[in-house]
């Protein structure tokens, strides 16, 4: 599948993936460094990051993992009233602990995963809000189970190939198999006010400088080098690379919910980590023990994936294709058209007040 989206695109050029593709190997590389791996000018890699970041093409983000501070995360799916899913996806994706949010196809169906901060906060939405919502006619949550792909170093495999194997280990990609663990630690990470301010920076630009964090955090650079370095280690956060698939050339984009006989359950998820069509793979509680998001070109391409490749897979017992209607969200990121809005250029009172509330959406009320 490599290069065959460049003609997809007026805008990302061959360059352009060549740089996305670095960013997802090191998300904090030096322009220095990535200039130097890749054949170009320092000039020319700030230039394309940014005219790239400035289209929504990409954003870096600082994404916090609930699971290393203990709490578990939750997928959602929500039935809606006619006319109410709009107003009920857009006030999920103001909330901070709701980072992916999707509308299906058929229009009356919300997804989204909701990733607390706190079982209070949690409870709250998924106990409370949301079935109190009169709009809402079914919320069915699921447990993360297991994560097989999506963030924590283990990235969309469709850009794999784009660069050489020696332009990867110049930054740093060591050719390391990506290693599962637990989506909630037995030892949770206790984060400091100084933590707190270094991650809602990095939250809105995954490339702040050390001096930024610093500054923000009101630690030294080399205590806010440290600091941050144990968060990356303890996996409290990891350095996302958001891409705007369809900027890519990927129009087409669908849930897969899997059912999997238990004993394959991994072997099934691990494959998926392997398809550059597979963005995201899961195993989770409930009847589909395996959700997974796919981008592809269009429909056929859609149908040919699922039909003959995770079609034949040994152990799948049956499974659901639901195709996305919009994206609203994703790790975080607010979308826009098919493209990312990078929370600098949004101004606040352009941002849509909306709350989950007990009853309508807020904008509904009288």
């Amino acid at each position: 599948m490599a290069g065959a989206y460049l003609s997809e695109s007026a805008t990302v050029e061959a360059e352009d993936v060549r740089l996305i593709r670095a960013l997802q190997v090191a998300p904090r590389a030096s322009f220095a460094s990535i200039a130097v791996a890749l054949g170009l000018t320092e000039g020319a890699v700030s230039r394309r990051y940014r005219r790239l970041r400035a289209e929504g093409v990409l954003r870096v983000a600082g994404i916090v993992d609930t699971g290393a501070l203990g709490q578990s995360r939750w997928l959602v799916r929500l039935r809606c009233r006619p006319g109410s899913v709009a107003a009920i996806a857009d006030a999920l994706a103001q909330r901070d602990d709701v980072i992916w949010v999707a509308l299906g196809a058929a229009g009356s169906e919300i997804t989204c995963w909701v990733r607390s901060r706190s079982r209070e906060q949690r409870d709250d939405l998924l106990g409370r809000r949301l079935p109190r919502t009169a709009a809402v006619i079914d919320v069915n949550a699921s447990a993360m189970l297991r994560q097989f792909i999506g963030g924590r170093g283990h990235y969309w495999a469709a850009l794999r190939g784009t660069l050489t194997p020696q332009q990867e280990s110049m930054l740093g990609n060591d050719g390391a198999p990506f290693t599962e663990s637990p989506v909630v630690v037995r030892d949770p990470v206790r984060l400091t006010p100084e933590d707190e301010r270094m991650l809602d920076l990095l939250a809105a630009d995954g490339r702040a400088s050390l001096v930024e964090l610093a500054a923000a955090a009101g630690l030294t650079p080399g205590r806010a080098s440290r600091r941050l370095q144990a968060l990356l280690l303890r996996r409290v956060v990891h350095i996302d690379v958001e891409i705007a698939a369809a900027a890519l050339g990927f129009h087409a984009r669908a849930n897969l919910w899997l059912r999997v006989h238990p004993s394959a359950v991994k072997s099934v998820g691990r494959t998926l980590a392997q398809e550059p069509e597979i963005a995201f793979a899961a195993a989770v509680s409930g009847p589909y023990n395996i959700h997974a998001v796919a981008h592809c070109r269009d429909l056929d391409e859609l149908f040919e994936f699922t039909s003959d490749r995770i079609g034949s897979l040994s152990g799948l017992q049956s499974m659901e294709v639901s195709p996305l209607a919009q994206q609203i969200k994703q790790a975080g990121t607010l979308v826009s058209g098919d493209r990312l809005v990078d929370p600098a250029s949004t101004r606040p009172d352009l941002r849509p007040a909306l709350r989950i509330h007990r009853g309508r959406p807020e904008h509904e009320r009288g």
